[in-house]
């Protein structure tokens, strides 16, 4: 089995509201009216599990990017 990074993802949906989910899933773990609101439960649950936040715009394009823990080390030494 492939190893893969989970990632919350916050992402519009068509009704105009705003789904937090972790890639890969078809169901939205909670939706939301607004972006923020949105973007705040994911950012507690990407920093609880220590993974990836990622935020899309209207335009399904990523905006942002914040990844909490389990970062490797750039440098040496």
């Amino acid at each position: 089995m492939a190893n893969t990074k989970q990632h919350i993802v916050v992402e519009p949906r068509p009704d105009g509201r705003w789904a937090r989910q972790k890639n890969g899933t078809q169901r939205a773990a909670s939706l939301h009216d607004t972006q923020a609101a949105a973007e705040t439960a994911a950012r507690a649950q990407a920093k609880r599990e220590q993974t990836e936040l990622v935020v899309k715009g209207r335009d399904g394009r990523i905006q942002r990017r914040d990844s909490y823990g389990n970062d490797p080390r750039s440098s040496k030494g």
